[in-house]
């Protein structure tokens, strides 16, 4: 998983997996889900990020991770 900001292009972009894009659909104004052949999403962009995000907000971006147990 690759998480991308990109202010030159003011978007914002989640890559959950490497298959290849085969289609996108914008589900909302400004949020595009690319999908895979089997309809599997591949990825998630947020456009006009400036418009919905201060930098400082984007500077503190978290990632929440499961914790693995092992038994």
């Amino acid at each position: 998983m690759r998480i991308k900001v990109d202010l030159e292009s003011d978007a914002l972009y989640f890559r959950l997996s490497e298959d290849k894009i085969e289609g996108s659909e914008e589900v909302a104004n400004g949020v595009v889900v690319d999908y895979g052949k089997t309809g599997k999403v591949v990825g998630v962009e947020i456009l006009n990020l400036k418009d919905k995000f201060t930098l400082e907000e984007l500077s503190k971006l978290n990632v929440e991770l499961p914790t693995l147990t092992t038994k």
